[in-house]
């Protein structure tokens, strides 16, 4: 049985369109949040030790949508410990994340107004594509475990983009 052109095309469609879905994630450098414009009050401990949890959170969260491969970033953690805050070193998070061989460097910081007002923000940067730097934020109120999972659990699910299979809903 011959097919016709148009019948060649939608099963080449189909076939394109099953590849595209199947597709690898792209791999993501996922860099530990740091703490930012923290105004006259510094860090507390619970700050600090609220950071990996955090971090890890992402990571997993990023990870079960399907968005990303997600890579090791420890490999360059004493090399990012070194250095200045990765929002400040000129693309750093880019170069350690191509190191890690990633094609995408998500670096995240958290901004703390006062112990009622605080910001998650998380910056996404697409290095294979070479687009620019795109920034996420969502604002939570109370300086607490819950309030932090809560956010970047909302970030991840109504903020950040969609898989790549679903970019195109």
């Amino acid at each position: 049985m011959k097919l016709c052109s148009c019948e060649t095309s939608a099963v080449v469609a189909m076939l394109f369109a099953a590849t595209a879905a199947h597709a690898e994630p792209p791999k993501a450098a996922v860099f530990d949040f740091q703490l930012a414009n923290l105004g006259a009050q510094g860090p507390t401990d619970a700050d600090v030790a609220r950071l990996g949890t955090l971090s890890d959170l992402l990571r997993a969260q990023l990870k079960e949508s399907g968005r990303y491969e997600i890579v090791s970033t420890d490999p360059v953690k004493a090399e990012v410990a070194k250095g200045a805050e990765l929002r400040k070193c000129g693309g750093c998070a880019d170069d350690f994340a191509r190191k890690l061989g990633a094609d995408v460097a998500i670096t995240g910081e958290i901004q703390k107004v006062s112990n009622l007002i605080l910001n998650i923000n998380v910056y996404v940067k697409d290095l294979k594509a070479g687009t620019a730097e795109r920034a996420y934020s969502v604002d939570i109120r109370g300086d607490n475990d819950a309030s932090f999972d809560h956010g970047v659990k909302y970030l991840v699910k109504n903020s950040l983009p969609p898989p790549a299979a679903d970019a195109s809903r």
